[in-house]
């Protein structure tokens, strides 16, 4: 159905860029009103033409209608970009990404060797976070442990607060802060 629609609306702007220019034509006084009517008249008054203008008319009102009140897949996408959608018998409950984000930074604020935290959150259609962290570390930490406490502190927290499976946590080290630099 896609193919259809984009071929639809390529031969939706042509149409358009031609009545553009033919009004354009009208205003500068380059094109003759009398034989536009007649040229219109002719396609509107015959047999075959006026059907296929007809047909057409009718498919571009259906895609117009169909585009302006029925468009499902912005509305998905943009409720995936929020955050993750959890529905029960209850109702629903949405879980935005700044409160995962906040979650995050709550549990990795009780390391002491991260001294700055940026968060990616992705979320795929099936509701699994991957988590990408960003960090600036002191330069005398050992970084895979650091990683590893990281991803596991995490994943456990988020489970806890919000019953969400963390599919991954991936930490990039982005910067290794001096020691001295840190104190002062």
């Amino acid at each position: 159905m896609k193919l259809i629609e984009r071929i639809a609306l390529v031969i939706y702007s042509y149409i358009i860029i031609i009545l553009a220019v033919v009004l354009s034509l009208l205003i500068f006084n380059w094109l003759d009103i009398e034989s536009l009517s007649n040229m219109v008249e002719q396609l509107v008054t015959g047999n075959i033409s006026s059907k296929v203008i007809l047909v057409l008319n009718i498919i571009f009102i259906l895609l117009s209608i169909k585009c302006i009140f029925f468009d499902e897949t912005s509305k998905e996408k943009i409720k995936h970009s929020q955050g993750i959608l959890l529905k029960n018998e209850n109702g629903e409950l949405m879980i935005s990404k700044e409160s995962i984000d906040n979650m995050v930074k709550n549990s990795i604020s009780t390391f002491e060797n991260v001294k700055e935290c940026n968060t990616q959150i992705e979320v795929n259609s099936e509701n699994q976070i991957v988590i990408t962290l960003f960090l600036t570390v002191t330069d005398n930490v050992v970084i895979k442990d650091l990683a590893t406490g990281i991803q596991n502190k995490v994943k456990e927290e988020i489970k806890k607060i919000s019953d969400l499976d963390v599919k991954e946590v991936n930490v990039k080290i982005v910067k290794l802060q001096e020691t001295n630099q840190s104190e002062e």
